[in-house]
């Protein structure tokens, strides 16, 4: 569902080495278990929910949280665990062959005090479910997965947290009866809950238990925000009923949801919503019933239209005729559609229709391959059941995915396998666990120091073991024949047990380390020479490791030292070379001679720009190479140490995106730069230039330059060492090229980070409108500061307007940052768009606006990185080519009508197990 601030439940997570079994048959009702996270009380909450703590279950730390105007009690605490490279699990108890909806919530409250948002994985046993990125402290984060048991236990795992630590607030459970949500792909993959809608619901407020026996929260169409429903046609009414609306299973939408709906008056019904996780392939339903008194000659007959998918315009709605009958339940939709991320869906009646479209609920999952985990996992799974008290047994999920087990060590190949068990001193009880035997990717095994008993089985499954640890434990009986045969093995410790026989000889000729000393009823026989061998080979290991210890202890601190004067003699070699130009210059850049530049310009004759950072001239080589010549005006300190700085930096860049600088010269009091020449001016001349003013310029073209622009930033970022925060990113310092490339410029505000450091502590420079605030405020200067500017390009290439105005956004307001965000959060993208631009997709152009506003969020961890504003310019860029490959309109209403009863829907599943996206769309289905 995604970030939502409604009356949401429940949230799971566990442990640092958490497995928690959940009777179900405990909980308010059969298969309901809600888990109030760090929570000391049972209570029944205002909907009539009944809560359970999880303190006698869980470990890891309890925070206390207030947030304003939240009085639910399960959101007075929370569970948070370390920021680590472990997984933290909640199992639960389930049965299989039944469908359940499981859902998590986590609302941060700034629980840790230190305002950094958190960002960390969800997985569903060993496939990945979300990943939680909070951008708001008192908002709360909303998961749901819809799924068909088919083990007696489930794991829900955080992981992977790259900011902050993870933590959860609810985890609910609720069990379904019947089979609404049945499809024939639920072995291969989950339904991952996209959006669930109340059409003509009377308040803000969402619909769920006890009006939803199944406990849905149904969302009400009156949320206004950008992550949900907006564009309500005109003439779009309200209409609802207290009759009861029949419906042939009891998984439908509850009655309220179904006695409200909404009528287009006027014809049509159109909306655009967001969809979490797509674009990709859904499931899709939408449910009708007809609740208006319609008069004996009139009729209610309508089409949906989604842009791009003419095909399914064909069929024809018509609420009575399918339902047979007023206040019956209609419920047709595709089983397997592909969706956009921004879905533009319209009803249109009919020409021979007297009534306009109605519409009461609509459900959008979609779906989420299974992931199948490690190949062993199945095996160790059974073996931590066995020991189910243990603490190293309670880890939960997949033994390797998304993070192995403390005691487990996996392979990186395409199937993973378990190579190394460690489970020393564990207290291990009775014989060796058979599961262990069955192993063949094991390459380690470690169970040393326990309390095993009984004889060693044949580990001739495992074909890949080096080392077995097997000493200081209760073992009896003889030594397997078959661990000679152990074509790698090439350690065997097996001292201190009970064992007994004699050892086999194919042991004593191995090339192998081997101990079995403590043994006294084991008797040695065999190649006895060859043995002692042996046991000297592990002292001469042993006098090796001692001698490099030795050797390390005296040279280690003649190397530090030799390293520290290195280090001493590089950061005196840096200083030199940015308080000294002239030295710089002569190591790095080409010198011009003054002489060169006037002839290049012809004495200054031709001037393409002027800035606060001076002049620049057209000039052209003896080669006939074109160039851009920028004289310093600013002879201030500052003035020269930007020049300084930008010559140190642009000497050691190179990047298609980023303007290529080509020399400079200091004499006679002048401070000169030469660039490439760039043909196309600035992207700020060629948006708000009064001859062009941005209508030279498709969306297309101006999502190409942004890609550019953002590729040049990236390499700033991640691809110099260290890396280069630009620190004055605008439309007038994004170039274009004679074939409309663009290429970032003007470096003379740029920082170099520092190595380990997560921001530079600078003083505030930038341009008013562009400046990131957090940076303002702090001083402290980080990569996310590009990245705000960057939003802010954007909004100018949707928009079409600078950067600040007094005239153009309205009262109180001079910035477009205020201007855009209330448009776009209101879901009135079409107020921003620039008059301009006449062709582009809808689509693309929510993806880039909704991109852009998190680039301008307040708090710079709370944005993007420039690498991922990258993929998604490059989706809208990909939506906007496919529009342009099309042929006639994309919404175009087909004249041939077909009858509303069709089946079929594409095949979602191959043997691979990948989605197989057919070119046709899906056919609807009615249920």
């Amino acid at each position: 569902m995604g970030t939502v601030t409604v009356r949401v439940l429940f949230l799971f997570l566990s442990s640092s080495a958490l497995f928690l079994l959940m009777d179900v048959s405990t909980a308010q009702m059969p298969g309901f278990v809600s888990l109030d996270c760090g929570g000391a009380d049972n209570f029944t909450d205002e909907l009539g929910l009944k809560w359970g703590p999880d303190n006698h279950i869980i470990t890891g730390k309890i925070a206390n949280i207030s947030i304003p105007n939240e009085t639910r009690k399960q959101y007075k605490t929370l569970r948070y665990f370390p920021a680590d490279n472990k997984k933290y699990c909640y199992t639960l108890n389930v049965i299989t062959r039944t469908r359940y909806l499981i859902r998590a919530t986590f609302l941060y409250g700034n629980f840790d005090n230190n305002n950094v948002y958190p960002k960390f994985d969800v997985s569903f046993g060993p496939t990945h479910w979300a990943t939680i990125v909070i951008s708001d402290a008192n908002t709360i984060e909303v998961q749901e997965l819809i799924f068909l048991a088919t083990d007696p236990t489930i794991s829900i795992c955080l992981s992977n947290a790259s900011t902050g630590k993870p933590f959860i607030s609810t985890l609910e459970l609720r069990q379904f009866n019947g089979s609404v949500y049945y499809n024939e792909f639920e072995n291969q993959f989950y339904l991952s809950v996209s959006a669930r809608i109340n059409f003509g619901a009377p308040s803000d407020a969402p619909l769920r238990y006890p009006d939803d026996p199944f406990d849905r929260i149904w969302e009400s169409d009156r949320m206004k925000k950008a992550n949900y429903l907006v564009d309500v046609a005109p003439g779009t009414d309200i209409v609802s009923t207290t009759t009861p609306i029949y419906a042939s299973h009891d998984e439908t939408p509850p009655q309220k949801v179904m006695q409200t709906a909404v009528v287009g008056r006027n014809g049509s019904l159109s909306y655009r919503l967001n969809l979490d996780g797509f674009p990709g392939n859904g499931w899709a339903f939408t449910y009708f019933a007809e609740i208006e008194n319609l008069g004996p000659s009139d009729t209610r007959k309508f089409r949906l239209l989604l842009p791009g998918q003419p095909d399914v315009s064909k069929a024809i709605v018509n609420i009575q005729e399918n339902a047979q009958g007023r206040y019956r339940l209609y419920e047709p939709g595709f089983y397997n559609i592909s969706l956009p991320f921004v879905l533009n869906f319209r009803f249109e009646k009919t020409s021979d229709s007297t009534m306009g479209p109605l519409l009461n609920a609509m459900e959008i999952n979609k779906y989420l391959e299974k992931s199948d985990g490690s190949a062993d996992g199945p095996l160790l799974v059974a073996l931590s059941r066995a020991y189910s008290s243990a603490e190293w047994a309670q880890e939960g999920g997949d033994p390797c995915i998304p993070a192995p087990w403390s005691w487990v060590r996996c392979s990186s190949d395409p199937q993973l396998r378990i190579t190394s068990i460690k489970l020393s001193g564990k207290n291990l009880m009775g014989t060796i666990p058979i599961e262990l035997t069955k192993l063949d990717g094991l390459v380690e095994l470690w169970l040393d120091n326990t309390s095993l008993s009984g004889s060693i089985p044949d580990f001739s499954g495992c074909q890949n073991l080096k080392k077995i640890h097997l000493e200081n434990n209760q073992l009896t009986g003889e030594l397997p024949s078959s661990l000679a045969h152990l074509p790698n093995l090439k350690e065997l410790y097996i001292q201190n047990n009970k064992l007994s026989g004699k050892m086999p000889s194919g042991l004593l000729n191995k090339d192998l380390f081997l101990n079995y000393t403590g043994n006294s009823h084991l008797q040695k026989g065999g190649n006895v020479e060859k043995h002692k061998k042996i046991i000297i080979g592990l002292s001469v290991v042993a006098a090796v490791l001692l001698i490099a210890a030795i050797a390390s202890y005296i040279l280690l601190p003649k190397l530090k030292k030799n390293h520290k004067q290195e280090k001493i003699q590089h950061g005196l070699s840096a200083q030199r070379l940015v308080s000294s130009i002239g030295d710089a210059a002569s190591e790095f850049a080409h010198y011009f001679t003054l002489i060169e530049i006037k002839d290049a310009t012809k004495n200054f004759e031709r001037k393409i720009g002027s800035g606060g950072f001076g002049v620049v001239y057209y000039g052209r080589l003896k080669d006939g190479k074109e160039i851009a010549v920028k004289i310093l005006t600013n002879d201030t300190f500052q003035g020269k140490r930007e020049f300084s700085n930008e010559v140190s930096l642009l000497s050691r860049i190179h990047h298609r995106n980023l303007v290529q600088f080509l020399g400079y010269c200091q004499e006679e009091g002048k401070s000169i730069l030469v660039y490439e020449f760039m043909h196309n001016g600035t992207l700020k001349e060629l948006l708000y230039s009064p001859s062009t003013h941005g209508s030279g310029i498709n969306w297309l073209k101006r999502l190409e330059i942004a890609e550019d622009a953002a590729r040049g930033i990236e390499y700033l970022h991640t691809g110099c060492v260290p890396s280069i925060i630009h620190r004055d990113l605008k439309t007038s310092n994004i170039l274009l090229d004679k074939n409309m490339g663009a290429k970032v410029s003007d470096f003379g505000l740029s920082k170099l980070s520092v190595d380990g450091a997560s921001h530079v502590s600078s003083i505030v420079r930038g341009t008013l409108g562009y400046l990131d605030p957090e940076y303002y405020i702090s001083q402290q200067l980080t990569e996310k500061s590009d990245v705000y500017s960057f939003g802010v390009v954007l909004l100018e290439l949707i928009s079409g307007q600078e950067a600040i105005s007094n005239e153009k956004f309205g009262a109180n307001c001079r910035n477009i940052v205020q201007w855009a965000k209330v448009h776009i959060e209101s879901g009135n993208i079409q107020g921003i768009i620039d008059p301009a631009l006449q062709d582009y997709d809808i689509q693309s152009m929510w993806k880039i606006a909704e991109k852009a506003l998190m680039c301008i969020q307040p708090h710079g961890n709370m944005r993007p990185s420039i690498s991922q504003v990258i993929k998604d310019i490059q989706d809208a860029i990909a939506i906007e080519r496919a529009e342009a490959m099309k042929e006639g309109s994309s919404d175009e209403i087909s004249k041939h009508s077909s009858s509303h009863n069709i089946g079929g829907s594409l095949d979602l599943g191959t043997s691979e197990h990948y989605l197989s996206i057919d070119d046709s769309i899906a056919r609807p289905t009615a249920r």
